[in-house]
């Protein structure tokens, strides 16, 4: 009886956790989608409260996302921070397209999002994507530090 009743509790725990084993890749996708989020918010409220100007550098060939201070010579230097060096991505996570109002579409390339002491200079949307096909949207907000996250492709006007 005893062992039938393990049995059952065994059944049980694993019907309840194989939905979720499944969808790794989209925890992937989900967790990248608020890091990268997460980001946006520290980094403009970095920018304003230090009145100092950084660059979000967006490659959507290598997806690669990387930080940089702005020095008002123009020249880049590392952030300085640890939590704007570390590593945004998920592996299998790509960057699909950004949308700004200055570039539009962007596919391919580098795009740059910059952040002065008011805050994010542009609205941005940024598309991720899964090895699966699934995708996460993040939009950004000029001047507030708003970022929302979608769980799809979401191309709404900022």
């Amino acid at each position: 009886m005893e062992l039938v009743v393990v049995m059952v509790i065994l059944t049980l725990t694993a019907l309840l956790v194989f939905p979720k084993l499944s969808k790794t890749g989209e925890g992937e996708l989900r967790s990248s989608a608020r890091a990268l989020a997460a980001t946006v918010r520290y980094l403009e409220d970095r920018a304003v409260s230090t009145k100092t100007a950084y660059r979000m550098r967006i490659n959507l060939d290598e997806t690669a996302v990387e930080v940089t201070k702005l020095l008002p010579d123009g020249e880049e230097q590392p952030a300085g921070d640890v939590l704007l060096s570390k590593k945004l991505l998920a592996e299998g996570i790509t960057i699909s397209d950004v949308i700004t109002s200055r570039l539009g579409k962007v596919t391919y390339g580098e795009v740059l999002l910059d952040f002065g002491p008011l805050g994010l200079g542009e609205p941005a949307t940024i598309h991720l994507r899964s090895q699966d096909g699934r995708f996460y949207t993040v939009q950004a907000y000029p001047r507030g530090g708003r970022v929302k996250v979608f769980d799809s492709y979401s191309g709404a006007a900022i």
